[in-house]
């Protein structure tokens, strides 16, 4: 019985937040709107603003400082639409940035009178995007920062005691501000109002007039006159305003209706109390009465109505709303019944066709589309929340993102008018990318401009190629595989090769896609994955190279330094360099030692050392050193010869190790007993090539020695020799 007595105690105290803020006087209304009037006055526009910003804080951008950065920034919106949430929604970058774009329209102004129609294919995730945006609506505003105020009249009947008053909620929400009279509202809120930051707002920005253009509803209105005809005093009618919390409570339609097409639609629309309207009739008996008569569109005023798909039942129900998104008006038997709710729909593009006859819509619709996942990031991101985090451990390092590319090019268009503008020719970029640049694409999707690009291409990346290509997305997505079937076929490709003494590898991602191609020759563009294996095997390889080099830094700085004093004096000389203070014999042999590291054919050297002696004595000399007085390390002929020095002995740095066989049976032997039979060099050099890789590249030991197998065994630096 003790633990049951605690138990019970326990629900104590759990009550609503609403529930705990109490109704107050309009006095004392006023007193918090002067507290705090940025958020006691808001409509539901503001609200939903707020909302959202209060969740999904402020954008990355990753090129802060380019100057034709067209502000596509990284959003996190995990809080929006992840955290807390039985069914996660994954917004990619494109989509956040989208959202974020018709958030700051609706932030900007009234936007009033308007129906947000979210669209997407089968698959896009519309429904769970949209049930998540309700559920943190309904979370929000029902905290002290999300809450507002709705007005409850407290009226006595004639004589005036106690337990004969009775309460009015008004049933379309009416915010207390708005039984200010409209005319004299200007007024009272300059006197209300220091004049402060906020009081500027409130008379200039565009969010705030309907402050003082909006009116409460009819029965709000009919009890405020009725009341002054009574009364005769304005201030006394004050007193019998109230405020109270607007609770929002989807389940119950308080704030938030969600309609699916099949439910039916109900037959009396038509709401009324006879409680309150005996009460009503009572206090305004002989004067003209208060009808308390209201429509369910009434109870999500200022709140939210949204439909689940424009079909079957859902079809009537836009249309109904056709005459309440022109005039923001509805008829409730004789009486008009003023409509201010965001409207929010769901469709499926074959469905478009229901608007075509309502051309009056035309204006009042904003279309947000939602199509499949494009980011690959994100699509990553989906399968570790549906399968576990863990399944990276079973894949080397860029596989797993590779198996969302493979995915994501079912979904993009073949041809980019926008991509082909820019690149002009896919050719050139045949090592990183496909020639229909889908790839590419993709990268600048993430957010990200590659390395590999060309200077020029990269300085002609402007603003509005960047435009063209992200407004490009809005025709991508709409086509290929769903967010369910690339789940369906992730977890086939990963229940097939997952092993606990191999990892996955991009030639078990090659061959499961290539089984799906034989069955669906559409379903990629032809090359798409001949492409993918090139840009891996090409990336792996300059990592496997990376990871091997060790040459001593100071040396090449110190080689360059001498050649660049050296290629002025003739064969057979003997000179002090200048600037390392070494004596250098100048013949063939010293020339030799150096060129071929700074060249690729022998038969260069002589040409290429007349280029450097020239470029020396006119440039690097005269003008960096002698005139600017920098250091020759700091000159741009130095950094060029040192960038070439370098590229070149990490070119052919795998060249003596593919050549030794035992440096190749010493990989396949690592972790073994045999492993320590091998000489000490090569055992060394294998141990800090795997902690590179480690390090540098996110390998595991098991993952560094599979990528080197894989290299040595596809005898990828032969492949890409040329």
């Amino acid at each position: 019985m003790g633990e049951m007595s605690k138990a019970l105690e326990s629900l104590k105290k759990h009550q609503g937040s609403w529930e705990r803020r109490p109704v107050i006087s309009f006095a004392d209304f006023l007193q918090e709107v002067i507290t705090y009037p940025e958020r006691n006055i808001r409509n539901v526009y503001q609200i939903y603003v707020d909302m959202i910003n209060a969740f999904i804080c402020e954008g990355v951008d990753e090129y802060i400082n380019d100057a034709e950065s067209i502000n596509y920034l990284d959003y996190n919106c995990n809080r929006l639409f992840v955290e807390g949430s039985d069914r996660p929604f994954f917004a990619d970058r494109l989509f956040a940035n989208r959202l974020m774009r018709h958030v700051d329209s609706v932030t900007v102004g009234a936007q009033q009178n308007k129906i947000y129609i979210f669209e997407g294919p089968h698959g896009s995730g519309k429904s769970t995007f949209l049930n998540n945006l309700l559920r943190k609506f309904e979370e929000y505003t029902n905290t002290t920062e999300g809450a507002r105020y709705e007005v409850v009249w407290k009226l006595k009947g004639e004589n005036s005691h106690e337990d004969n008053s009775f309460t009015v909620p008004c049933p379309s929400h009416d915010h207390p501000l708005l039984i200010v009279p409209k005319d004299v509202r200007r007024h009272f809120f300059d006197d209300l109002f220091e004049n402060d930051e906020f009081k500027w707002k409130l008379f200039t920005e565009k969010k705030y007039d309907w402050v003082f253009h909006d009116e409460p509803c009819t029965i709000c209105t009919s009890i405020y006159q009725g009341l002054l005809r009574k009364y005769g005093n304005p201030e006394k009618i004050m007193e019998f305003v109230f405020a109270r919390p607007y609770a929002i409570r989807r389940r119950l339609g308080e704030g938030i209706s969600v309609f699916n097409p099949g439910d039916r639609p109900i037959r009396n629309n038509v709401i009324h109390n006879d409680v309150i309207q005996k009460n009503l009739d009572q206090l305004f008996a002989g004067s003209q009465q208060v009808t308390y008569l209201y429509s369910r569109y009434a109870k999500t005023n200022n709140g939210i109505y949204a439909l689940m798909d424009i079909k079957s039942h859902n079809t009537e129900r836009l249309m109904e709303l056709h005459n309440i998104i022109s005039d923001g008006v509805h008829k409730v038997e004789d009486l008009e019944e003023r409509v201010n709710s965001l409207l929010f729909a769901l469709m499926n593009p074959e469905d478009r066709k229901v608007l075509t006859d309502l051309q009056a819509f035309s204006d009042r619709i904003e279309y947000i589309k939602i199509p499949y996942v494009l980011d690959l990031k994100t699509e990553v991101e989906i399968y570790r929340e549906i399968f576990g985090r863990h399944i990276d451990e079973s894949f080397l390092p860029r596989v797993l993102h590779n198996f969302a590319r493979v995915i994501i090019g079912t979904r993009l268009r073949t041809k980019s008018e926008a991509m082909l503008e820019w690149i002009g020719d896919p050719d050139k970029y045949e090592v990183f990318c496909d020639r229909n640049l889908q790839l590419l694409k993709m990268e600048i999707f993430t957010g990200h401009i590659p390395k590999w690009l060309e200077s020029t291409d990269v300085e002609g990346f402007n603003a509005k190629r960047r435009k063209r290509i992200i407004a490009e997305s809005e025709k991508d997505g709409w086509q290929g595989l769903s967010g369910r079937d690339s789940i369906r076929m992730f977890n086939e490709f990963y229940t097939s090769f997952a092993r606990d003494d191999k990892l996955i590898d991009m030639s078990m991602l090659i061959r499961f896609f290539k089984k799906y191609c034989k069955e669906d020759k559409e379903i990629l563009p032809m090359g798409f994955l001949d492409s993918l294996l090139r840009m891996y095997n090409y990336a792996v390889l300059q990592e496997v190279k990376e990871a091997l080099y060790y040459y001593n830094e100071e040396q090449i700085s110190r080689d360059v330094q001498n050649y660049m004093f050296a290629v002025n004096f003739d064969l057979g000389s003997k000179e002090k360099c200048t600037y390392t203070g070494e004596k250098i014999e100048i013949n063939e042999d010293f020339f030799r030692r150096i060129e071929t590291r700074l060249l690729r054919s022998e038969a260069d050297a002589p040409a290429f050392r007349n280029n450097v002696q020239r470029a020396y004595t006119t440039g690097a000399l005269t003008q960096d050193i002698l005139r600017d007085g920098l250091d020759i390390t700091e000159t741009s002929l130095y950094t060029h010869l040192y960038e070439r020095y370098v590229h070149n002995l990490k070119e052919k740095v795998l060249e003596p190790f593919l050549r030794n066989e035992n440096f190749r049976m010493a990989i396949r032997d690592y972790d073994t007993e045999k492993f320590k039979t091998y000489d000490r060099k090569i055992r060394e050099d294998i141990n800090f090539m795997f902690e590179n890789l480690e390090r540098k590249y996110g390998y595991s030991r098991q993952g560094a020695k599979e990528i080197c197998i894989y290299v040595i065994e596809n005898n990828l630096a032969k492949a890409f020799s040329g």
